[in-house]
C-alpha cells in the first residue's frame, strides 16, 4: 500500500488533464565508484534522464568514461571543491560571502571550465550548491559565470535566480542527513514526492516548477535504490506522469 498514495494523486492529475512533470537530480560525483552503479542500471532500466552533480574539484577521469554508456545522464556542477567555507558554529557552506565574491566566482568559473571540458554536449551548466546553500550576491552574479540553472532544496519562490537562471529545486530527498545519514523508508520518501505534487496541484507552490527527486548514490543502501526503482516503475509510463531531462525542466 506503500505506493497507493501516490498512484492516487497522479489519478488527480489524470482526472484534471494536467501531466505531473518530474526530474532526477544525483549529488556527489567525482568517478566511476561501485556505488553509482545501480543508479546506472535503474536510468537505463527505465529510460530516464538524470542530472549528476559533478564536483569539479574532486574529477576523476573515470567518471567521464562511464557517462559515455549512459545516454540518459548529463552533468551539472556541484560547487567547486564541496568545501565548508562557514565560520565555526555555523551552517555548512561553500557559497556564501565568507570569502571575497571575486574568489567565489572564481571558483565557479573554473569548475565550468573543467566540467566543459570533460564532458563537452553532456554539461548543462546548472549550479547545484553544496549543502544547498547559497547567498543572495552568489546567486547574482551566476549569469556572468555562464550559469542557465541553480538547483537547490524545496519549493522555488521565484522562477529565476538571477536574470536568465532558472531555479529548478529538488523537492524530495530520503535520507534523514541528522539520523545517522540513513534511508527515512519507502512510506517516507513517497510522502515526499507525493506532498509537492499535491501543492502544485493545488496551486499552493509554482505549479509550474517540476517535483525533483534528489538522491546521493555514494550513501545510498539497497532499500533506497528499491524505492527510486519502484518509484520509476510506477511512474515512467503513467499518462499522468513525465520525467524531464535538466535543460528541458529549466524550460517547462
Amino acid at each position: 500500500m506503500t505506493f497507493a498514495r501516490l498512484d492516487e494523486e497522479l489519478a488527480r492529475w489524470a482526472d484534471a488533464g494536467c501531466v505531473a512533470t518530474l526530474w532526477w537530480r544525483d549529488d556527489d560525483a567525482t568517478a566511476a565508484t561501485p556505488e553509482l552503479a545501480p543508479l546506472a542500471a535503474l536510468a537505463r532500466e527505465y529510460d530516464v534522464p538524470v542530472a549528476l552533480a559533478a564536483v569539479p574539484a574532486a574529477l576523476d577521469d573515470s567518471l567521464a568514461a562511464t557517462l559515455a554508456g549512459l545516454p540518459q545522464c548529463t552533468v551539472v556542477q556541484h560547487g567547486y571543491a564541496h568545501r565548508n567555507h562557514a565560520p565555526a558554529g555555523a551552517k555548512a557552506r561553500e557559497l556564501g560571502l565568507d570569502r571575497p565574491l571575486a574568489s567565489v566566482a572564481a571558483e565557479l568559473r573554473l569548475g565550468r571550465g573543467l566540467l566543459d571540458r570533460m564532458f563537452g554536449a553532456r554539461f548543462v551548466p546548472v549550479l547545484v550548491p553544496p549543502w544547498n546553500r547559497i547567498d543572495a550576491e552568489v546567486s547574482a552574479a551566476l549569469p556572468a559565470q555562464g550559469f542557465v540553472g541553480l538547483s537547490t532544496f524545496g519549493p522555488r519562490a521565484a522562477r529565476e535566480a538571477a536574470p536568465g537562471v532558472v531555479r529548478c529545486n529538488t523537492h524530495a530527498d530520503p535520507i534523514a542527513w541528522r539520523r545517522g545519514r540513513r534511508f527515512i523508508g519507502a512510506e517516507g520518501a513517497v510522502d515526499a514526492v507525493v506532498a509537492h505534487l499535491a501543492r502544485r496541484r493545488e496551486r499552493a507552490v509554482d505549479a509550474d516548477e517540476p517535483t525533483g527527486l534528489l538522491t546521493h548514490h555514494q550513501i545510498f543502501d539497497a532499500a533506497a535504490w528499491r524505492f527510486v526503482g519502484e518509484l520509476l516503475a510506477r511512474t515512467r509510463s503513467h499518462p499522468a506522469a513525465r520525467w524531464l531531462a535538466v535543460a528541458d525542466a529549466l524550460r517547462d
